[in-house]
C-alpha cells in the first residue's frame, strides 16, 4: 500500500519536478511513510485495466487498425500487465524495463520483436497520457531498441524465371506474376475478386491495411496469364484465386504461403515466401530510379520510413551514382 501511495504521488508531481527533485521527493516520502501504517481504501478515481485497454482498442479501431492488429495490441498489453501484476496507473519505467528484458530472455526473441512490443506499449501509455488518465507515460524514457541493419534477400530475375517455368498449374503462374508485378501484400491478393480486375487498364483496386483502398498495376505478361487462368476455370466462385480441388473455395494466405514454399523447396531455393516478391519489386523500383514517394503510394505505406526499409539499394548502383555525381 505504501509503495502504491509513493508511486501515485511521484506520478502526479512529475510534471513539476526535474529528475533530481523527483529522487529527493522519493527519499522524503519513503522516510515519512515508514512511521505510518497505510490503510487500503477503494480506489474510485480511475478505471480498471480492462476498461482502459478496451477504450484504447476502440480508439485504434476508429483509426482504422485491422482486427488482427487490435488482437495483437490487446494480447501484448495484457501480457505486460499480467507479468507486472499492477494496475495501469501504477506501472513504472522500471517495471517496463524489467518486463522487456525478461520477455526477451525467456522467449529468446530478436531485438526487432522486442522493439515492436515496446512500440505498442508506448502507443498505449501515450494514449493514456493524451486522454488525461495518467500524467506522464512511463515508456518515454525507454528508447527504441537498436537493431543491426541487414540487407534482406530479394529474388533475382533468373530465380523469378525459374519459378515461372516450373509452374504446372495456370493458377500458380498467374499468382506468382501477380505478386511479382504489383508488389501487393499476400493478404490483399487473396481478397481480390474477378470483378476487381481491370484488364483494359491492367490495374486493380486492393484493400490494404486500415481498410484503405489503393490502385496497383500489373504488366502485360501477368494480364495474359491471369486471362488464361480465369478462362480455364469452370467454377462460379467470384474469388480471383481459388483452391485447385473442388469445391474451389477462396485461396487463403496460408494456402499461398504453403504453395510458394513448396515450389521453392522443389527448386532447391532458400527462403521462398510471398512477401519476398514485394521486397523484390521495391528494390527493383528504387534501382531503376522510381521516386520514393511514388513507391510509397504503390506499396500502400503510411510512412515513407517503412518504404525505405523495403528498398535495399544495390551496392553496384551506389558505385555508379558516385561516379556520376562525385567521381
Amino acid at each position: 500500500m505504501k509503495e502504491k501511495i509513493l508511486n501515485e504521488v511521484l506520478q502526479r508531481m512529475m510534471p513539476y519536478l526535474d529528475n533530481a527533485q523527483a529522487v529527493k521527493l522519493q527519499e522524503v516520502l519513503e522516510y515519512a511513510l515508514v512511521k505510518y501504517a497505510a490503510t487500503e481504501y477503494p480506489d474510485d478515481s480511475g478505471k480498471s485495466n480492462d476498461e482502459l485497454i478496451s477504450r484504447f482498442i476502440e480508439a485504434k479501431r476508429i483509426e482504422g487498425c485491422s482486427e488482427k492488429t487490435l488482437r495483437y495490441y490487446r494480447k501484448t498489453i495484457d501480457d505486460m500487465l499480467t507479468a507486472t501484476d499492477k494496475e495501469v496507473m501504477h506501472v513504472t519505467t522500471e517495471d517496463l524495463r524489467g518486463y522487456l528484458t525478461a520477455y526477451q530472455t525467456e522467449k529468446k526473441l530478436s531485438k526487432v520483436t522486442v522493439d515492436n512490443v515496446r512500440r505498442i506499449l508506448s502507443s498505449f501509455f501515450s494514449w493514456l497520457e493524451d486522454e488525461d488518465y495518467i500524467l506522464k507515460s512511463p515508456v518515454r524514457r525507454i528508447h527504441k531498441v537498436k537493431t543491426a541493419a541487414t540487407v534482406k534477400d530479394t529474388y533475382t530475375d533468373e530465380a523469378l524465371e525459374v519459378m515461372r517455368d516450373s509452374c504446372r498449374e495456370l493458377r500458380d503462374l498467374a499468382m506468382i506474376d501477380m505478386l511479382a508485378s504489383t508488389g501487393m501484400r499476400v493478404g490483399e491478393m487473396v481478397l481480390l475478386n474477378r470483378s476487381d480486375i481491370n484488364f483494359a487498364e491492367r490495374e486493380c483496386v486492393v484493400l490494404g491495411k486500415g481498410n484503405k483502398e489503393r490502385v496497383v498495376y500489373f504488366d502485360a505478361r501477368t494480364k495474359i496469364h491471369l486471362q488464361n487462368y480465369l478462362g480455364a476455370r469452370s467454377d462460379n466462385n467470384n474469388a480471383l484465386f481459388v483452391t485447385l480441388r473442388s469445391p474451389h473455395t477462396r485461396l487463403t494466405i496460408g494456402g499461398v504461403e504453403v504453395r510458394v514454399r513448396e515450389l521453392g523447396k522443389k527448386l532447391g531455393m532458400e527462403k521462398v515466401h510471398p512477401h519476398k516478391f514485394r521486397r523484390t519489386l521495391a528494390t527493383q523500383a528504387i534501382d531503376k530510379g522510381m521516386p520514393i514517394e511514388q513507391l510509397q503510394q504503390l506499396l500502400g505505406h503510411k510512412r515513407i520510413d517503412t518504404t525505405l526499409q523495403y528498398a535495399m539499394v544495390k551496392q553496384s548502383n551506389v558505385k555508379m551514382a558516385h561516379k556520376k555525381y562525385i567521381g
